[in-house]
């Protein structure tokens, strides 16, 4: 998967958050590594894991904020339609349950910037916006049994893209790394 950066937000003053990162998985990867998929062909794009507030003192919290718990009737017909294609619980098959654990672990911090709806809605966009698979099909980067790339390689194509340096988390398996998130 890919993990990618973006810092579109910054929030000053009660110091919550610094910045948000956009984090995108690789999904035959989270499958591979977690082993508990429920689609034993998993879906080859990549979509998102969520979109996390962060600090630069601390880029793994804040989470769990108080804030309001996740409310699917904010989830739109047409929002749901869209988080099917870009936002799929890939280890399960129950969407919302997922989106509803980042929103209550995550989503809840953003909550004075965006609200619950916003906040699915800017992630479809920027994933739209920020299409990792494509920006790595347009470079030739595709995945194949034998062929791999180097983390530069990734990094600097999707960079030359974005104008922002992404973070690649990876996984090994077996003997090799693959490539997990992109931040």
């Amino acid at each position: 998967g890919f993990a990618f950066f973006v810092c579109f937000i910054m929030s000053t003053g009660d110091g919550s958050y610094d910045y948000f990162q956009f984090v995108q998985q690789w999904p035959p990867t989270t499958c591979r590594v977690r082993g508990k998929c429920s689609n034993p062909r998993p879906i080859q794009i990549f979509t998102i894991h969520g979109l996390w507030p962060s600090n630069y003192s601390n880029p793994t919290t804040p989470s769990n904020c108080i804030g309001s718990q996740f409310k699917e009737s904010m989830v739109s017909p047409r929002l749901r339609s869209k988080l099917k294609r870009s936002w799929p619980n890939v280890e399960g098959s129950n969407d919302t349950r997922f989106w509803e654990g980042e929103w209550n672990k995550h989503g809840t911090c953003s909550q004075q910037t965006l609200n619950q709806y916003q906040y699915f809605e800017r992630s479809h966009e920027m994933w739209h916006f920020h299409n990792i698979t494509n920006i790595l099909k347009n470079a030739s980067i595709v995945p194949h049994p034998t062929q791999t790339w180097t983390y530069s390689d990734i990094v600097s194509t999707i960079k030359a893209v974005t104008q922002t340096t992404p973070l690649l988390r990876c996984k090994q398996h077996k003997k090799t790394q693959l490539l997990h998130e992109v931040v």
